[in-house]
């Protein structure tokens, strides 16, 4: 997969900072032709570098302020898909990894409160092949997901 261009990286940054500019716009803008905007979004878009067009939302605004991850131990053999599968059934999953180390699988939940954080982790440890929860709840977010800096880093790389 070759790095992308500074082109493709103002193009990007550009729909990151403002993500409703449009195609047109973004053209004028950055001095290329609308075309030139175009297929290289498309491009971009079928290479998977742009995973998604969809907005980001925020679970506090929908009032789910409370953000916990937890680490989760599950029996041996089974497989993690039946967890995973079960995970994807709690709208209050948004987020599960598999990871290293002490654990086998990372979540990002949300929870309405604190006391409803115990209904969501009631409803995490119902999968029969959870057998542990280690759970920390987040105080502040201190640096929010962002991938601004890392298109730039990639360019050309």
């Amino acid at each position: 997969m070759a790095a992308i261009d500074d082109l493709d990286s103002q193009i990007v940054r550009l729909f990151l900072a403002e993500p409703k500019i449009g195609v047109l716009e973004a053209s004028r803008r950055l001095g290329v032709a609308r075309a030139t905007v175009q297929t290289r979004l498309d491009r971009l878009a079928e290479r998977g570098v742009i995973a998604s067009w969809s907005p980001t939302v925020s679970p506090a605004a929908l009032g789910y302020p409370v953000t916990a991850f937890l680490t989760l131990e599950v029996v041996q053999g089974d497989g993690r898909t039946p967890v995973a599968d079960h995970l994807a059934s709690i709208p209050e999953v948004l987020e599960a990894c598999t990871i290293t180390g002490a654990g086998d699988l990372w979540c990002r939940v949300v929870a309405r409160s604190n006391a409803d954080l115990q209904r969501v982790l009631d409803a995490v440890v119902t999968a029969p092949g959870i057998v542990r929860v280690a759970t920390v709840i987040a105080l502040q977010t201190e640096l929010a997901p962002r991938v601004a800096p890392l298109v730039e880093a990639s360019r050309d790389a």
